[in-house]
């Protein structure tokens, strides 16, 4: 049996990386996948791979940034119109900054926030009415490990993610009643396009930009998208009924070096 059969789900941050991981999981577990991203060519490209690979999925696309509060509203609105219904959302979109703290300037905390924190809240209220009526919703929240650890070069992205944390453990409280579970994933190191992009950029090879994180896990490596996808399709899953209000650290072990 198909652990997410006849679930649907809302995807943020769906057009690549861990997103479009998930999106392909959730659909060989039985899921409707709606994915939200601002970038609406990737959204295509996406959902194209999800229909060849997936013959009977059931895929639709929202063009939106998380930080429109307008549009969350309407994506919730496009799911109850295509399955009348919304059982999961996954709240993984995010930006990126790499700002020293000491040199950090308000306008890009504010953007940070908006997308990492206020993004997130956006789709969760959206959703809830939806995922309340389900009966068994579920939401998944991606933090980072470094929500739980220290590193030098990226303090405005660790603050945020560690507010998805609190964010996570508050809204299980919040939602428990109206039988809604909260949980999150802290991600390791993982190697999206976004990476390989940025390396390629700097005429970087991908095997030297492979061989940089040898140090940053106990496994010695990067974390592909689709091993920190699994994850989440289990806390989707009815097999994590008994989690809500905690974490997953998918990060290789780094958080324990």
């Amino acid at each position: 049996m198909a652990r997410l059969a006849e679930r649907r789900a809302l995807i943020t941050g769906g057009a690549s990386g861990i997103g479009a991981a998930t999106a392909h999981l959730f659909c060989r577990e039985g899921a409707a996948v709606l994915l939200v991203d601002r970038d609406a060519a990737a959204l295509e490209r996406t959902a194209a791979a999800l229909r060849e690979h997936h013959p009977d999925a059931r895929v639709e696309c929202f063009a939106a940034d998380v930080a429109d509060a307008d549009a969350a509203p309407r994506a919730a609105e496009l799911a109850m119109q295509a399955w009348g219904g919304l059982d999961v959302l996954v709240c993984n979109a995010a930006m990126r900054n790499y700002s020293p703290l000491s040199q950090a300037r308000p306008e890009e905390w504010q953007a940070m926030v908006n997308v990492n924190l206020v993004g997130t809240a956006n789709y969760c209220r959206a959703a809830l009415p939806a995922l309340r009526a389900a009966g068994r919703g579920s939401v998944v929240i991606v933090s980072s490990c470094y929500a739980v650890t220290g590193r030098a070069g990226m303090g405005i992205y660790d603050a945020t993610k560690a507010g998805l944390l609190a964010m996570t453990r508050t809204l299980a409280f919040e939602e428990a009643p109206h039988g809604v579970r909260v949980n999150a994933v802290c991600p390791g190191s993982t190697l999206t396009e976004f990476h390989v992009g940025r390396a390629q950029a700097r005429g970087k090879p991908v095997e030297e930009l492979r061989r940089e994180r040898s140090d940053t896990s106990l496994l010695r490596r990067w974390a592909e998208p689709e091993e920190i996808a699994w994850p989440i399709v289990w806390l989707a899953s009815d097999e994590a009924s008994f989690m809500t209000g905690t974490h997953l650290m998918v990060d290789g072990g780094l958080s324990v070096m």
